[in-house]
């Protein structure tokens, strides 16, 4: 069954190539924040969309994680359908870059979703380190939102 999520995962989506389009992406997400999704491939997707805490601790949270671990002058590994007004953003792993432009045979897929849509389970088979699961559950305590 095709999904609104799932249309919009294989959908158009920009680059933020540098850390300022990152940061005026975030600011647009955050000036509109009722109805945002996160989701985390591999785990149980949420059943209601994030409280304006709960998406601004997740923005600050994902934000520092790519900065810390992405240790590059360019961003490049965060996309939006819109830069303008966001409704859907793929996040990739700084860890597993792969080939996630659709070049490759098996595009891998984002880590996380920030979106308007109620998600549907992200799956990947590439194995995900056990400190990506427990930053998680950190950040959410549990599944549901």
């Amino acid at each position: 069954m095709t999904t609104a999520f799932s249309q919009q995962l294989n959908g158009n989506f920009v680059g933020m190539l540098d850390w300022p389009q990152l940061d005026a992406l975030w600011l647009r997400v955050r000036s509109e924040p009722q109805g945002w999704y996160a989701s985390q491939s591999g785990e149980a997707v949420p059943q209601s969309p994030l409280s304006n805490g709960a998406l601004n601790r997740f923005i600050d949270e994902v934000d520092a994680l790519l900065r810390r671990e992405h240790k590059q002058p360019f961003c490049g590994i965060v996309y939006a359908d819109n830069r303008e007004q966001p409704g859907f953003i793929k996040i990739y792993d700084p860890h597993n870059m792969g080939s996630f432009c659709s070049c490759s045979s098996t595009p891998v897929q984002p880590l996380w979703v920030l979106s308007r849509s109620k998600p549907t389970l992200l799956e990947d088979d590439t194995p995900q380190p056990g400190a990506r699961a427990s930053w998680w559950r950190r950040l959410f305590g549990s599944p549901e939102n």
